[in-house]
């Protein structure tokens, strides 16, 4: 990949499942340049491969699409270009959408009651007078905010308290009604106390099953509860009564059950999260315990499906291993899980209906495409990686083992340019620490690599995917283990004479931002260093970070001479290496501070060093962040790596060529009408 190529991206989201497993539909993200604008449409895809993926809307971002459980109806998102997104309804005979909420923050996305007639979903409620609710009032112009919890602003969201999420129940037209006519107003269902979250309909569509954190204390730990209310919101009860992180809820079919992916035990103090795997348990819908069906030791969920779903088989459920996501199917009466995906691809998610699961699975090679799942065994429908790997700029990974100094296995992967080399060596450290680098299209290892890097991607000790073990080994011991196992991964690719073992760099962001800073701080190995949205300071991290207030004592401890051992930012002096500092001034996990402090430090000293600020932007900025930052950050990263560390395809004085904004995957452009046969709901 080159910069621009971000533009031929094209990513698939969950899909959903007609109801006769006829139709799957998807939601396709890309990133427009020209417009600095995401853009997503919903795609319909034949289930038996009998005809191309073709695009089913136009809207500028369409998302979350969902089935009503009669077949008649596809709900889904849609949001204007700068716009909120609302929740919209296709009737899949044929005709057009209708927009069915107009809420001042935009609506989430959209869960059908069993009787195709209403819909529930989460939206944030502004408190009167912020967040644009009052003509001519800008944000410098609101009221001061008085703050009295611990929890009070997330990163991409902002502030919190002064606009909770809360639950809403929407009435579907009538079926003879005017398209013309005012829709039914949503109705909210609860006050939001909790920051409510992943509603659910009982099988009888008398209560809602959402996740919350209203108990006494919750302020001060991460415990989140499966409540129940009926739609008009009377009879608020809870149902999960353990210490436990829980997620996503599903009744079981004959409403005696909830099936929960959760954290099953987050100690006494409610705080014990650090490498606590979140796995699929149940609890008796009139309240109780959680039930573990998943041993939590080595089964952790890693795909992005916002729900828990059930089959007649079973519940699916994917789960992260050695770099991959694997897609489960778990017997609810006991019994080993059934293996739908495995090997080298990361299953993003999927839905189920009438026998078929239909998946959306990456690999190192694609973004993600859709797969269907039957008796008969597994069937590719979809191409929508083809504009980017039509480019041949696409790079395969190698997987490798490294031995660390105490014998432990470091599991990785080296991307490596084509030619003989010697190639100098991008050594790139991932974020988290409680996450991983796997089988999937990663933008950033495709780009460096086309530009003459070889790069090396590993999960030291602290990593998710190896059990809970592994992910706990650095507990009070950042910088220790998990240093020497990145190292250790570095000195065994060395050995290949492909690599060239004078020319090294190293760059993270996060918790890789930490390790960057720390490790440079030990070594003068590395030709240059890039440290990103980085961890530096576990001290003032405390007072300004949204998750400061637990994060670093279940990591570092509380001890202050253990922290200062562990604290990149208190060896910052011992640092020579030639250093690029990339922050966001509106990062609120790790604040611009952390950043800044890094590159003053360094500046102050002589140390070659840059800082790159983006404003507007977050914590996610690699990720989400607005397309042209995106472009702009790789620019700014090829071009340190020329300086420092210069390639025959990097030499930092090319223009580079611009790919092709606006491909769509092949099969139609022109949006056309689902055909779904209507299903009769007991």
């Amino acid at each position: 990949m080159r910069p621009a190529d971000l533009a031929l991206l094209r990513t698939p989201g969950v899909p959903a499942v007609s109801p006769d497993g006829r139709i799957a539909v998807v939601a396709v993200s890309r990133l427009d340049l020209d417009a600095d604008e995401y853009r997503s449409r919903l795609w319909a895809v034949p289930v038996d491969g009998s005809a191309p993926a073709r695009p089913l809307t136009s809207g500028a971002r369409d998302t979350a699409p969902a089935f009503s459980p009669d077949g008649r109806w596809l709900a889904y998102l849609s949001a204007e270009p700068g716009g909120r997104p609302q929740l919209h309804v296709l009737p899949t005979a044929g005709g057009a959408a209708r927009r069915l909420t107009d809420l001042h923050l935009g609506a989430g996305a959209p869960v059908w009651a069993p009787d195709s007639r209403r819909l529930a979903f989460v939206a944030r409620v502004p408190e009167p007078g912020r967040y644009g609710t009052a003509d001519g009032v800008g944000p410098e112009a609101e009221p001061p905010r008085l703050i009295t919890t611990l929890k009070y602003r997330l990163d991409d969201v902002g502030f919190t308290t002064d606009r909770p999420s809360c639950v809403f129940v929407v009435d579907l037209p009538p079926d003879r009604d005017d398209d013309g006519a005012q829709p039914p107003a949503p109705v909210q269902v609860t006050d939001g106390d909790g920051d409510d979250a992943d509603v659910a309909w009982s099988p009888d569509g008398a209560e809602l099953a959402f996740v919350s954190a209203r108990h006494e204390g919750a302020d001060a730990d991460l415990v989140r509860s499966v409540y129940a209310v009926r739609p008009d919101g009377t009879g608020l009860r809870r149902i999960s009564t353990s210490r436990s992180d829980c997620a996503h809820p599903a009744w079981s079919a004959d409403g005696r059950t909830v099936y929960v992916t959760a954290i099953p035990d987050l100690g006494p103090e409610g705080t014990d999260f650090v490498a606590r795997n979140a796995t699929l348990c149940r609890v008796p819908a009139v309240g109780g315990d959680l039930e573990v069906l998943l041993d939590p030791e080595d089964t952790d969920r890693g795909d992005d499906t916002p729900a828990t779903v059930l089959t007649d088989d079973g519940a699916l459920f994917g789960v992260q291993r050695r770099g991959a996501v694997e897609l489960l199917r778990v017997p609810l009466a006991g019994g080993e899980p059934q293996v739908l995906v495995d090997g080298a691809f990361t299953v993003r998610g999927f839905a189920a209906a009438a026998g078929v699961v239909v998946a959306t699975v990456a690999h190192d090679a694609s973004a993600g495409e859709l797969i269907a799942i039957s008796p008969g065994g597994r069937r590719l429908l979809t191409g929508f990686g083809a504009p980017l790997g039509e480019t041949g700029r696409v790079h395969r990974m190698a997987e490798r083992t490294a031995t660390a100094p105490d014998g432990y296995p470091v599991h990785g992967w080296i991307t490596v340019p084509d030619g003989p080399g010697p190639h100098p060596v991008l050594l790139t450290v991932h974020g988290g620490p409680y996450s991983q680098y796997g089988w999937t299209l990663f933008d950033e290892t495709q780009t460096y690599v086309t530009a003459g890097y070889a790069v090396l991607q590993c999960n030291p000790r602290g990593s998710s995917g190896y059990g809970q073990a592994h992910g706990r080994a650095i507990r009070g011991a950042f910088g220790t283990v998990d240093a020497a196992d990145v190292l250790a991964f570095l000195d065994a690719a060395l050995e290949d004479p492909r690599l060239d073992a004078d020319r090294v760099g190293i760059m993270g962001g996060s918790y890789g931002g930490y390790l960057t800073t720390l490790l440079i701080g030990r070594t003068h190995r590395f030709a240059a260093a890039i440290s990103e949205r980085a961890f530096n300071d576990p001290v003032s991290f405390v007072g300004s970070s949204d998750i400061g207030w637990f994060f670093p004592d279940g990591y570092l401890g509380t001890d202050p001479a253990r922290i200062a051992e562990q604290s990149a930012l208190a060896h910052a002096g011992a640092i020579t290496t030639p250093t690029l500092v990339i922050h966001s001034e509106e990062d609120w996990r790790c604040p611009v501070e952390q950043g800044a402090r890094l590159y003053v430090e360094l500046k102050r000293r002589g140390v070659p060093t840059e800082f790159l600020l983006f404003p507007g932007e977050g914590h996610e900025l690699s990720r989400s962040g607005r397309p042209r930052h995106r472009l702009a950050r790789l620019e700014h990263v090829l071009r340190w790596w020329a300086r420092w560390l210069p390639t025959a395809q990097n030499l930092g004085n090319v223009e580079l060529p611009s790919a092709e904004p606006d491909r769509e995957p092949p099969g139609e452009t022109e949006p056309g009408p689902l055909t779904v046969r209507a299903v009769r709901v007991p």
